[in-house]
């Protein structure tokens, strides 16, 4: 992406959001991501997602890289459902928990497998960072929206016109930071064990400050091998 995105103006185009020319595309099968997830997730989650797809999507058309919307869509729209209790299994990465979700509910709308492949992994890997950049678009992208919502990483790349009209469309809790922190808490407290080597790890830790998470020299010195 440029240094710095330029400003843009916001409009309803047959009455959905638009933001720097990026809509929800208006298709059947979004439609159904859309429904899916508003009746899975919470509408902290909801919103979330949502604006992960415009910034991950405004994203794509600034750094001229071509990419399936409704595949992005649904990368992001999905990215988080590992979270509910309804799609989380007691040993996985809720990451991936989300992926598998994803691809079942995919299956059944006749898409190529390379595209579920797509975004099986674009939301297995949105936690992972200084991978995705350099995979799919429909990878990065998703990982982008995630780094811009929650971390913020890209924050001054969005003039305040596109940001505000993102969070006006899909808004942003009193206390999001936090609530989503909580979020990724409540989704994950019941399988610490998964967050070995990523980033939810820190999410433990901050709610239980005696966590011990692992230690990868630990595993190394502690392995059957001899030396």
């Amino acid at each position: 992406m440029a240094d710095h995105i330029c400003d843009t103006t916001t409009r309803a185009s047959n009455g959905r959001a638009e933001v720097d020319g990026v809509s929800i595309p208006d298709s059947a099968f979004c439609r159904a991501v859309t429904e899916f997830v508003r009746y899975t997730e919470t509408e902290l989650l909801f919103n979330h997602s949502s604006r992960v797809y415009f910034f991950g999507a405004i994203a794509g058309r600034h750094r001229g890289l071509t990419f399936n919307p409704e595949l992005l869509y649904a990368a992001a729209m999905f990215h988080d459902v590992g979270l509910m209790p309804l799609h989380s299994s007691a040993d996985l990465r809720f990451e991936v928990d989300g992926a598998n979700a994803a691809r079942d509910f995919l299956t059944g709308y006749n898409l190529d497998p390379s595209d579920i492949e797509k975004v099986w992994t674009g939301i297995a890997l949105h936690t992972t960072p200084g991978v995705p950049e350099f995979m799919d678009p429909v990878i990065a992208l998703t990982a982008a929206g995630v780094e811009m919502d929650v971390l913020g990483l890209t924050y001054s790349q969005y003039p305040d016109a596109v940001r505000e009209a993102i969070a006006t469309a899909f808004p942003r809790s009193t206390w999001f930071k936090e609530d989503i922190i909580q979020a990724f808490y409540d989704g994950i407290r019941h399988k610490p064990d998964t967050t070995f080597g990523n980033v939810k790890a820190d999410v433990i830790a901050d709610k239980e400050p005696h966590f011990h998470r692992g230690n990868f020299c630990s595993v190394i010195r502690a392995s059957l091998w001899r030396a």
